[in-house]
């Protein structure tokens, strides 16, 4: 169980769950909801690491927005900054799984001299992965159709039953191998979607959202990683975001699919150690 702590900043009330030993390293999504429960992404970041796992504004029971801008990427980076400062680290790193590897690179176009090193994965630095056909969220990919019966049943179906089957057959469609459902998921884990969050993400911020002319001013060491079979955010768009960070590291998770810390935990366990002692250079 990770240790809840309720931190108070010059931005607001916010829960962050800690756990592990270490160098500081701030784990969230843009998103998502945790609890004492951890999440699987953060978990393996905990034998190499002190993580603080961080509940934005609207999740958990840190403060509400005062207005809805205050749901954005940068106001949330802003916000990040503040708890760093209430905790007394004068540097941390970060580590961010899809929307939450999105979230860490506005953060390192914007505070890098508060990052050690900064760590994304299945991510994009634009908009333009919803019209990639290997992306589910894509009208050009044949699982879209479907997709998005998915997403109405468990929008609107009364029956509990329902809603988690449709849950369950939504997430193996990011996995490499479906057969192995349970066995990833067998752990109780946190990490639930706040709606209000991911709204205000989907209908005001996606829609411009393209950060790539930014990325060359990222210094910092940057780790970069996914899935080669990521059905997300496609490998494409982390190839890129390499590409465009000076003396970043690629890692390809080559039997994975958006998942690759649950698809290929041991192998997920010994990039976080290189992560550990990472530096710029090489590629």
């Amino acid at each position: 169980m990770w240790e809840q702590m309720m931190i108070k900043t010059t931005r607001g009330l916010f829960e962050v769950f800690v756990s592990g030993s270490g160098e500081p390293l701030c784990v969230t999504h843009l998103y998502s909801e945790f609890n004492e429960r951890g999440n699987y992404f953060a978990d393996m970041f905990v034998p190499s690491f002190r993580v603080y796992l961080v509940n934005l504004k609207e999740a958990g029971n840190s403060s509400k927005v005062q207005e809805e801008k205050d749901l954005s990427m940068l106001e949330s980076v802003k916000d990040l900054e503040a708890i760093r400062k209430a905790f007394g680290l004068d540097q941390w790193s970060f580590a961010g799984h899809s929307t939450g590897g999105m979230l860490g690179l506005v953060y390192g176009t914007y505070y890098q001299e508060s990052l050690k090193r900064l760590l994304v994965g299945g991510a994009t630095a634009t908009k333009e992965y919803m019209n990639h056909k290997g992306s589910i969220y894509s009208s050009l990919n044949p699982s879209n159709k479907r997709l998005k019966e998915l997403l109405n049943i468990i929008k609107t179906s009364d029956s509990l039953e329902e809603r988690r089957k449709a849950g369950r057959e939504w997430t193996e469609m990011s996995l490499f191998d479906k057969s192995k459902f349970d066995e990833y998921f067998s752990k109780p884990s946190s990490g639930k979607v706040v709606p209000k969050r991911l709204a205000y993400f989907s209908y005001q911020e996606l829609p411009s959202f393209d950060i790539r002319a930014d990325l060359p001013e990222i210094k910092i060491p940057t780790f970069v990683y996914c899935g080669l079979h990521d059905s997300q955010c496609p490998f494409d768009f982390s190839r890129e975001i390499h590409s465009l960070i000076p003396h970043s590291k690629l890692y390809v998770f080559e039997k994975s699919n958006h998942n690759p810390f649950l698809e290929e935990e041991e192998t997920f366990h010994r990039m976080v150690t290189e992560f550990t002692s990472f530096q710029q250079g090489g590629n």
